[in-house]
C-alpha cells in the first residue's frame, strides 16, 4: 500500500522505521522544522527527520503541513493512506478530508486522549495501557478506532521502558492494519479521559501528596522530562529514581539528609530518593549525594 508518514518524536521515529521495513514503506516523510534544542540552543532536526534521512526517504519540513505547498507535495505522492504518529501539530481542513489518515496513538482509546498518554497512564496507576490505530478527524484523538493492542504497565516501568514497548507494538499494529480490510468503530465519548501536556507543575514532587503517587510521577517523567524536589535555598534537586517507603516519624515536607539515602516526608509515607541530580552536576546515587554534602 502506498503511504506517506507524518511524525516528529522519538516514538514516531521508531514507528517510521517499522513501517519502512514493511511492504508499506512510505514514499514521503513530513515532519516539523528544525528547532533550537538543549542548553546551547543549537538548531537540531526532529528525530523523524534523522530517521528519514537514514532510511533514504524523501523528506519535507514545512512550517505548516496545512499550507498549500505542503498539501500539494503530499497529494503528489498519491498515497492510499497518510500515517500519522506524534506529529505535534494540528492537522486541519481541507487536508483532513483530502486523504485517509490513520494515527498511531499510545493508549487504549478513549482513555487518555491528548498529548501525554504514556506519562498520564503511569501517573494514574493504570495497570494496563496499549496502542490504538484510529482514523484522524477534527476532534482530539476522537476518531473511529480500527485496532488496539493491550500492554501491561509493570511496577517498575518508566516512561522510557513502557514507551519502548508501545512504539514496537504500535509499529507492528499499523503494518497489520495496512495489510487488512479496514474496519473501524466509533469511540464512546462518555468514557474519554484526557492526557494534558506535562507542565512545570507536574514535575515538582509535592510532599502534600502520598509517596506512592510521587513515585509514579518520577517513573512517568524518566528519562525525557524529569521530576525534582524544591530545596530550601530555592534550587532544584532532580530526581531520576525513587521508592515509596514508610515514613516513621518524618513530617510531610521534611527532607531527611542524615540517613543512607535522602528521604522526603509525604502526606502518606515517604519518598526515598535513590538517584538524584544536584544543580549543575551529573546524576548520582542518593548515597553519593549525601556523602558529598557531609564532606
Amino acid at each position: 500500500m502506498r503511504t506517506v508518514f507524518l511524525g516528529t518524536s522519538e516514538f514516531a521515529a521508531a514507528v517510521l522505521r517499522r513501517l519502512a521495513d514493511s511492504a508499506h514503506r512510505p514514499s514521503l516523510v513530513v515532519t516539523r522544522p528544525d528547532r533550537p534544542r538543549g542548553r546551547g540552543r543549537r538548531l537540531a532536526s526532529p528525530p523523524v527527520a534523522d530517521a528519514a534521512r537514514e532510511l533514504g526517504i524523501a523528506l519535507e519540513q514545512p512550517e505548516s503541513v496545512n499550507d498549500e505547498p505542503a498539501r500539494a507535495r503530499i497529494a503528489a505522492e498519491r498515497a492510499e493512506v497518510v500515517c500519522v504518529c506524534a506529529f505535534g501539530a494540528l492537522i486541519k481542513e481541507p487536508l483532513l478530508s483530502e486523504h485517509l489518515m490513520l494515527n498511531v496513538h499510545p493508549s487504549l482509546l478513549p482513555r487518555w486522549r491528548g498529548a501525554a498518554p504514556v506519562e498520564r497512564a503511569i501517573m494514574a496507576g493504570d495497570e494496563i495501557t496499549g496502542v490504538s490505530i484510529m482514523r484522524v478527524t477534527a476532534g482530539l484523538d476522537s476518531g473511529p478506532v480500527c485496532a488496539q493492542r493491550e500492554e501491561p504497565i509493570r511496577p517498575a516501568d518508566t516512561y522510557g521502558s513502557l514507551a519502548g514497548r508501545l512504539q514496537a507494538a504500535g509499529g507492528d499494529l499499523l503494518v497489520a492494519v495496512l495489510g487488512s480490510r479496514l474496519q473501524c468503530q466509533d469511540q464512546d465519548d462518555a468514557l474519554a479521559t484526557y492526557a494534558e501536556k506535562i507542565g512545570p507543575g507536574d514535575r515538582e514532587l509535592d510532599p502534600g501528596r502520598p509517596a506512592a503517587q510521587l513515585e509514579r510521577v518520577v517513573r512517568a517523567l524518566e528519562p525525557h522530562i524529569g521530576a525534582f524536589v524544591a530545596l530550601q535555598d530555592g534550587t532544584r534537586l532532580g530526581v531520576h529514581a525513587a521508592r515509596a517507603v514508610t515514613s516513621g516519624e518524618l513530617a510531610a515536607g521534611t527532607l531527611r539528609l542524615d540517613g543512607p539515602q535522602p528521604v522526603l516526608g509525604c502526606s502518606v509515607g515517604a519518598l526515598e530518593l535513590t538517584v538524584v541530580q544536584p544543580p549543575g552536576r551529573r546524576a548520582m546515587s542518593g548515597e553519593d549525594y549525601l556523602r558529598g554534602l557531609h564532606r
